[in-house]
Order: C-alpha cells, then structure tokens, then sequence
C-alpha cells in the first residue's frame, strides 16, 4: 500500500506521496521564480475559505498570462483528494502553477507549457501555541519589499529573498520574526503574513503593496461586528512603535499578538484585548459552515 502519511502530491494528473513529488531542473518556475500559488488551510478536517483562495490563484494565473487544464470545481476535488490521500486531519494545502519549459532554443514565455502541481502536507504554524499566546518580537528590517511597480503584490509568488534576508537581519537582532519596508520606511509585510497596528478602536493595515492575505480578509470582514473600525494606509514604523497594541494575521497561525518591536515592549509588552478578541472571533469562524468545508 502506498504511504501518503506524510503528504499527497497531484502530479501529472496522478496522486503521489510527497517526497516522490517532482518539478523538472528547467521548468521556468525553478529557474526564474516564474510560478504563482496559494496555500490553503486544514484545521480538524476542514478547509477554511477554500472556494476564497482558489479565486485568487485563477485570479493570480490570468495576471500572469497562465493557465491550468482544470475548472474551479476541478481543482477543488483535486484540493480534497490530496487531503483525502494523505488522511490528515490539520494540512497545509497548496496548489501551483509554474510557467513551465519554453520550445527548445527559445526564450519566448508564450511558447511554454504552464505546470500545474498541488499538495497537502502536515499544518505548518508560523510559530509555535506558546509563542502565539506570548507573543512573538518583531524586528523591523531595512531590507525593501520589491515594489508592486515591479512584481504585482496582489500575485501571490515566490519573491522572498527580500523577507529571507530580513529573517536573517531579525534573528541576528535576537528578534523572531520581520517586517519588510517600503521605500519610506513604512511598513509592508512579512514573510507568510500581513501587519495590523491597533490604536483604541481603530485599526490600521498597509493598504497597498502587500499581498492581500485571506486572513487579512477575514480580519477585516470581522472587525466592524466587533466594533472596531479598519484603515487601509500606509503604516509608518514609528506609528508601530507607538501603537496600543500589533499583531499578524496569516493562514499559518490566524491572529498572532506582536509584544515587543525592535526591542521595545508594544503596549502593556503582553498581548492586548483588541487582539484576542478579534482571535477569538478568528477561530470561531472555522466551526461556520459559510467559511468552511468538511471533508469525508
């Protein structure tokens, strides 16, 4: 019997376990970083917003002049298969599209076959339960998130040595996690997650050159029932610094509390109210079938 226990790749129109999962040396998506994806959640065996990040991979591929030989309800069955196979019941599911090989001799990107790979893999978290009751210490990077003017941010890709690099810089800091910058200096994102700086009842999250995340959705859509109002702006680092309290919002962990930027204690150093209240409601969505799927 086949051992999909440690995950399920759909690979050339066939299920196999992951580590036998394959992508040509000379597929553009390897060589340029020519690819698009979105990953999916799985929590207790249920996907969360899945027809909501399918969308935006259609939506990413058509950006980037891709296609794929399957429908939406196609590649939701092929999501759920692999989920399915590997018989987890928390899996980070991801689907992608790479640009694939040009004609022999040509560098013309028309002439290539787009790639199409998916799989479910164990949950990935961000960081660990603890951490995320903590809180996690955020170093603000002097590396610059590429411009949208360059790579669209909207696009969801693989452009991350930008974040990579700022990684480093962060744990040479002795901080744990980092948020890449624009030109200003006004905060942009991090890797895998977008930032939210909370000042009494409002609160505020990069509003352009980010990649819209589905947990930022799903933040933003849950704020004003909880009585909070959201602004769409830049977010300056010093306005950060000063803010009640911060926190990230990303697939791999929901709402996760920020207690210290750059060495320095955000609010009470501990994770505020706004921030719990808002994770609270974050998780209480996944038991809400408008959200969610349940897999057989």
């Amino acid at each position: 019997m086949t051992d999909f226990s440690k995950g399920a790749a759909h690979v050339d129109g066939r299920l196999v376990p992951i580590a036998e999962a394959k992508i040509s040396l000379l597929d553009w998506g390897f060589l340029h970083s020519d690819a698009t994806y979105d990953v999916a959640g799985v929590l207790k065996g249920k996907f969360f917003r899945l027809d909501d990040h399918i969308e935006r991979f259609f939506a990413s591929m058509e950006k980037l002049h891709m296609s794929i030989p399957h429908s939406r309800s196609d590649l939701r069955a092929i999501l759920i298969d692999c989920v399915r196979a590997s018989a987890l019941k928390d899996a980070y599911v991801e689907m992608i599209c790479t640009r694939g090989l040009p004609q022999p001799g040509s560098r013309d990107p028309r002439t290539c076959t787009n790639q199409f790979f998916a799989f479910a893999i164990p949950f990935v978290w961000i960081a660990t339960l603890e951490k995320q009751k903590e809180g996690l210490h955020l170093i603000i990077s002097h590396w610059q998130r590429i411009p949208p003017e360059s790579v669209d941010s909207t696009v969801k890709n693989y452009h991350w040595l930008d974040m990579v690099m700022g990684l480093f810089e962060a744990y040479a800091c002795g901080g744990e996690t980092v948020v890449v910058v624009d030109a200003y200096g006004n905060l942009v994102e991090g890797p895998g997650f977008n930032v939210f700086a909370v000042n009494g009842s409002t609160l505020t999250t990069p509003g352009q050159g980010v990649l819209e995340g589905m947990t930022r959705r799903t933040t933003i859509e849950l704020a004003p029932e909880c009585g909070y109002e959201v602004l769409l702006r830049k977010l300056p680092a010093d306005e950060a610094l000063a803010a009640d309290e911060v926190f990230i919002t990303t697939t791999a962990g929901g709402l996760i509390p920020i207690t210290k930027i750059d060495g320095q204690a955000i609010g009470a150093g501990v994770p505020g109210p706004v921030t719990q209240k808002l994770q609270k409601r974050y998780w209480e969505v996944h038991e809400d079938p408008r959200y969610t799927l349940q897999i057989d």
